[in-house]
This record gives structure tokens, sequence and C-alpha cells, in this order.
């Protein structure tokens, strides 16, 4: 059968043969007893890449974030964040089911949150309000941006005045430290503790690791447990995680010079919006007015589907293509080559209607 190209998200890397192997044989124990060497080594590199005293392997990004979530907050308290972020807009309104937390966003489409934003909606807790009990941010930011160190050290600065402690949200921060050009582990020092993916863009097929301070681990750890996400002989899925950290991690640049690449190659094709200068990561977002209309949008997505490209349904006209570890030179000029005649065929559909 012939093999897809899939640019829905880099959530779809599937592992590498060197990770195929390394799970075949991957040492492993009960990592509920605290016994699998795999684990605990991919704990360990994790923790360190980061800065941190320790880190838990998730099975998933969002598990994370939750997790850290239901650590941090006292139910009943209140959690800062940016309106546009992936703990409120794609994690199925988990804080007020797992931490009993409410969240007060603010709008950051760029993933700035801005202090004075911030300091408006700063609360101790009185007979009517939630006290506030945590920040979070985003880097790299879910719509494409790489967050400024300098907008971190504002709200890092804040917190430190009002005692908060400030989660991020890393999925992608190996992405940002490359745009950003600075090691993962100086953007992890702004903040308390960190969530970030393994399975995104780096080709392991599960898990995450959240990372922080010694008692906020063991803490994580226990809660964990609590979610069901306690695993047994997890040094199988440890073993690609270590893969995806030590030598996939080195691909990532690749990824974001096509998603360049493509941006440049969409801004030429009539009717597509884009800036290709405000591509900071392998998100490649742009809009495209007639697909505002439903029919024309499911035109589109099906034509890409007809040529073997997996595609997501635009948002109010604006697509998503992502660029990932097996989307090389050939797959990108495919993509670009359907682009062109989807998008025109895509206006053409829209006068008819």
């Amino acid at each position: 059968m012939k093999e897809k190209i899939d640019i829905r998200s880099d959530t779809v890397t599937k592992p590498t043969e060197q990770m195929r192997q390394a799970m075949a044989a991957a040492a492993v124990g009960d990592d509920v007893y605290g016994d699998d060497p795999t684990i605990q080594e991919l704990e360990s590199l994790g923790a360190d890449l980061m800065g941190k005293e320790a880190a838990v392997f998730v099975p998933s990004g969002t598990f994370g974030n939750q997790l850290a979530l239901f650590t941090w907050c006292q139910r009943g308290t209140e959690v800062i964040l940016g309106e546009e972020c992936h703990i409120l807009q794609h994690e199925a309104g988990a804080a007020s089911i797992i931490a009993g937390v409410q969240t007060r966003p603010i709008a950051a489409p760029t993933g700035v949150l801005h202090p004075d934003r911030i300091r408006e909606r700063l609360r101790k807790r009185d007979l009517h309000e939630p006290a506030t009990s945590l920040i979070c941010l985003e880097n790299a930011h879910s719509l494409g941006r790489a967050v400024p160190l300098a907008a971190m050290d504002e709200v890092r600065a804040l917190a430190d005045a009002w005692g908060l402690p400030v989660h991020l949200d890393g999925a992608r921060i190996f992405n940002a430290g490359l745009a950003l050009e600075v090691d993962v582990k100086t953007i992890a020092a702004r903040v308390d503790s960190v969530m970030f993916c393994l399975s995104k863009g780096l080709c392991a097929p599960v898990g995450s690791l959240l990372a922080g301070p010694k008692d906020f681990a063991a803490q994580a750890r226990m809660k964990r447990k609590i979610l069901g996400g306690a695993m047994r002989q997890a040094g199988v899925l440890a073993a690609a995680g270590l893969i995806a950290l030590k030598e996939q991690t080195k691909t990532l640049c690749q990824d974001h010079e096509r998603a360049k690449k493509l941006a440049q190659g969409l801004a030429a094709i009539p009717g597509i919006r884009i800036n290709p200068q405000e591509i900071d990561i392998n998100l490649v977002f742009f809009s495209f007015l007639p697909a505002k209309e439903p029919r024309v949008a499911a035109w589109i997505q099906a034509f890409f589907a007809q040529q073997d490209i997996l595609i997501n349904p635009p948002s109010e006209g604006v697509f998503r293509f992502v660029t990932h570890y097996w989307i090389g030179d050939r797959e990108l000029e495919r993509i670009l080559e359907v682009s062109r005649t989807a998008f025109l065929g895509g206006t053409s559909r829209h006068h008819e209607l």
C-alpha cells in the first residue's frame, strides 16, 4: 500500500528503525516498584536536559500538563494562562475535572502574556474570589511562535512577587530552543515545572516528561498513580524516548527549514495569505478565505486525500500544515504541487457556490 504524506501534525511521526530495535531490546523492570532501569535513565536525562532536579514519565502531553496543575494547585483556586494555549483549548476541560481549578485566560495569540494583563487577573482569596495558584506559559506556542525569553522573564518576576509557581507547557520546547537559538535549559530555567513531549516530531511512539523540583516530582508521581498513569514494564517505551532526546532533537532544524520553504511556496499561490517571516518552528498556519465556506473546505481536504496527502480541516479558513521527520524534500515538493491545484480549484469552487 502506498505510504501517505501526513501533515496533520508532528504527532504522526512513526518510530525510526533504531527506536524499534531499542524497544525490542530494552532492559525493563516494574516502574511502580521503581526498578525499571530504562525509565530511570530517561527520567534522569530529561531532568538534566531541563536543568531540573527530577522528572516523571507520563503517557502524554495532556497528562503531563494536567498532572502539573493537579500537583501545584489546591482545588477551588484559579490558574492564569493564555486564551489560545493548548491547556485551555485542546485538553477537554480537564483542569476543572482533575485539579478542580478555574482557568482565567488572557488573550495571547503569540504566546506572550503581558504582565499588565496578568496583574489585572491576580487575586487573593476572599469571600467572593478564588486565589490565583499558578501561571501557565507555553513555549513554543501551539499557534507556532517561539516566545521571547524577555517575555518569560517578565512573567517570572511578577510570579515571584506574588509567590506563585509557573508551569511551562513545553510540548515543543526543543523547537522553541532552536528558534530562539538557546539551550532548552535556558528556557526551562524561567519556570518551576515543565512538560515536554517525546512524541511530537521526535518519533517516540508514546510519552512525555514532567520535570521540576524533587518534592514536586515526588508529589506528581503519587498523583500520577491516582490518575492511572503508573506503568509497569514501561522501559519499552522509554527506550524510544531516550533516542528521541539523544538523536531526534538534532533533526528538528531540517523540519524548520522545510517549514519555511513550504511557507514561501504557499505564499506564491493566489488567494493564500501567509507571512513566511512569521514561521518560527515547524507549524505553518495560513488563511484561505474561500475555505470559510464549509463545502469549499471539505472539497479541498478531500482533494488532498485523493492525492494521498492527509491534512486537517481549516478553522474559519485557516489551515495548518506541519513538517516533521518523515517529510523530506520530495514530500515537500509534492505538497506544494498539490496545493497549487487544490487552492486554485478551491477558488473556482467558491465562485460556483
